[in-house]
Order: structure tokens, then sequence, then C-alpha cells
């Protein structure tokens, strides 16, 4: 079948059927009128025109006129034949030519459809020509202007069906692109989201878990000998408990943290020194530089997970005697500084992460500082401790919703 012909929709089912009308109709026209007027070939006509219609109607009804060129060009030779039969045998037999044109353009390539037209229109004027024993432009005009508007209306058509189909084809390449994009920011939103929860547990339940570990172990070398010693261990796990149960509570909430109620990031801060101070060997000390201002609630979270984070690292691997925590106000930015007098480590030289050994910190930290357009820089060296430096713009970035605690 011609590749440039459209595939059946209703609109093409309608004109189908108008065709089919058509050229029954026209068959009919011919056979009544040879019989009405007494044609001396009316039986011939008669069959010749049930032989056509015969050969029509089993078109539409062989599956290989309609799956390949081929056979829609032997359907269209046999009915020819047989219309050229009916011609040679009634002048009203020259009308069936516009439909043919129909066809013929429809089912044939390009340039077979063209020359099929051609053909057909030639033999309709010669035909009529040798029943009328004359020859004259009208006779021309009729069949050539019938094959000139099938082959404009057929042109026009396809045309219109090709632009309707790129139409469609880009829909659906739209429609299929933004399915994908949707399911894209939804993956983004789950991994934001995943990443959060992360920082969260790292910062809060891994760090207080890590921090009830020690305690526990410490009780465990202070026994027997020095039983007070160990009941104030264990009684200091069980406050880490609550207080991670507390912080456990508030994240699965997305609140801020319970350390953060009542108070301002700077007595939060003084509250963890304090805290990480009586819990583990070590004396956390904080300080406060410049004029405190109001912080949005995502600087002051940000801020408070990186300092538990640091004074949780200090506690676990830096074998420190003390650490001071700072937090210092500038006009346009905020800062906090956690320096120790640990082992002190190479930051090119971090072990991988693993969920056994940890390493999540640093990069936690890092991802909290980014979210909100700050730098974080780290500074350490074997035997000589480590300083964590975070700087956050006051003016949180465009896409950050701002929000400040009472």
């Amino acid at each position: 079948m011609n590749a440039d012909a459209p595939t059946l929709t209703p609109t093409t089912r309608a004109l189908a059927w108008c065709l089919h009308l058509l050229v029954i109709g026209l068959l009919a026209l011919a056979a009544g009128r040879a019989v009405a007027g007494r044609d001396p070939h009316a039986g011939a006509i008669v069959a010749c025109a049930l032989a056509c219609a015969a050969v029509y109607a089993a078109g539409p009804l062989l599956p290989g006129v309609r799956g390949s060129r081929r056979g829609a060009a032997l359907w269209l030779a046999a009915e020819g034949v047989v219309w050229l039969a009916l011609l040679a045998l009634s002048a009203d037999a020259v009308w069936l030519a516009f439909p043919l044109y129909f066809l013929q353009l429809h089912l044939l390539p390009r340039r077979a459809g063209l020359i099929a037209v051609a053909a057909t229109a030639a033999a309709a004027i010669a035909g009529f020509a040798a029943h009328q024993d004359s020859f004259s432009a009208a006779m021309v005009i009729g069949p050539a202007l019938g094959a000139a508007v099938a082959v404009a209306v057929v042109r026009g058509y396809q045309a219109l069906y090709r632009e309707s189909e790129q139409r469609r084809r880009l829909i659906e390449e739209l429609t299929a692109t933004r399915a994908d994009l949707a399911e894209a920011q939804h993956a983004a939103g789950v991994l934001t989201e995943r990443e959060r929860l992360a920082r969260e547990i790292h910062d809060t339940l891994a760090q207080g878990l890590s921090s009830i570990q020690l305690l526990l172990r410490a009780a465990e070398r202070a026994l027997p000998d020095r039983p007070v010693a160990a009941a104030g261990h264990v009684e200091a796990a069980r406050q880490a408990a609550v207080d991670n149960l507390a912080e456990a509570r508030r994240f699965v909430a997305a609140l801020s943290p319970p350390a953060l109620d009542g108070t301002t990031l700077a007595g939060a801060l003084e509250r963890l020194c304090g805290t990480t101070t009586a819990r583990h060997r070590i004396s956390a000390r904080f300080h406060l530089t410049g004029d405190p201002v109001p912080l949005a609630v995502a600087h002051e979270v940000a801020l408070l997970r990186i300092a538990q984070s640091a004074l949780g690292n200090t506690v676990r691997h830096a074998q420190a005697a003390t650490a001071d925590v700072t937090l210092g106000y500038l006009a346009d930015d905020v800062t906090l500084d956690i320096v120790d007098d640990g082992t002190g480590f190479d930051p090119g030289r971090l072990p991988a992460s693993d969920p056994e050994n940890g390493g999540f910190g640093l990069a936690a930290m890092r991802a909290r500082v980014t979210a909100l357009g700050g730098t974080l820089t780290i500074d350490s060296a074997d035997a000589r401790g480590t300083a964590v430096a975070v700087r956050l713009p006051l003016a949180l970035p465009a896409d950050t919703t701002p929000e400040v605690r009472p």
C-alpha cells in the first residue's frame, strides 16, 4: 500500500464508505440507463457492471490488497480491465474514472499513482469520444479536470495527515518527556529526603549511640573497683539515650532539634559543650564572638548538627584533652569553629565510608554547608589537632524557604 496513505481513522472510514457508495451508485446508473434506454448491449452492460462491482467489493475483503503494494496493484489492474470493458459498451462508464482516480492515488506509490491517473483519464477521454463519434475540447476538460481535482484533494489530505502525525508524535514525545521529568523529580526528591534522614541519623542517633557505647565501656572498666564512677557513667548513658530518643522523634517529624527548644543557638552549643565535658574525658569550651542576630532555622540546625558531629568525631577518634567551639557573628556571615588538640589526621587520606566503620560525618557536614551556600574548611595534620571552620551567609539561597524561630 502507498507509504503515504494514512491508516484508517473514523474520518478515513467515513470517506471510504462515501467512495464505496459513489462507485456502486455510478455502476447502478450505468446499468439502469442501459436497461431503461433499451440499449442493444444492455445485458452485457449489466453483466460488466455486476463484475465491476464484484471485483471492487473483493478489494477491501482481501488482506493482500490492504497489506501489500503488489496486491493493491493487481486488484486495481483487474478493476481497470473490467471498467475498460464497461467503457467500451457504455459511455456512462466514463463517470467511474473519478472514483478510480482516488483509489489509484491512495493505493499506489506516488509516481505509479500519477501514471495510473493519467492513463485512466486518457482512456476515459478516448472511450467517450468513441461513443460520440467525435472529439472536442469539452471531452478532454471533464476527465482531465476530475483527475486534477483528485490529485489536489489526495495530495492535500496526505499533507494534512502527515502534519497531524508529526504533531501526534510530538505530543507523545512531550508526554513521555514530561513523564520522565516527573519520574526524575520524584527520584531526586526521594534521594534528597534520604540524604536528609541519613545526615540526621548520623548527627543524632549514630553520635548518641557512639557516646552511649563509650560511656558503657567506661562503666565496665570502672567495675568493680569504682562503683560510684561506674554508676555515673551508666546515668550519663541513660541520659544520652533519653536525649537521642527525643532527637529521633523530632527529626522523624521534621522539627527543629530539641536542643534548640526554648534557647538560642549559642545556648544550645554551650549546653552541648557542657554535656560533652560531663560525659567524656575531654574539656569542651564554648566561645561567642560578635553581636548575635536572629538566624534562619536552617542555619541553626545545620550549625548545631555540625558541632555535634565534629565533637563526636573528636571524642571517638582524636584522643583530645580540650576542644573549643566558637560561634561568631560577622556583618554578613555567621561562623562556627571547632578546634581540638588531638592526634589529628590527613584530610587527603580519609578511608572510604562504609556501614561498619562510619566515615560519613565530613560528607554530611559538607552537604549541609553546601545546601546553604556556605564553605567548610578542615585543617588537620598528624599530631597537630584538627580545626573545622564553617562560614554561612546570613542570607539564605534563593531556592530555600526562610524560617526564623520566634
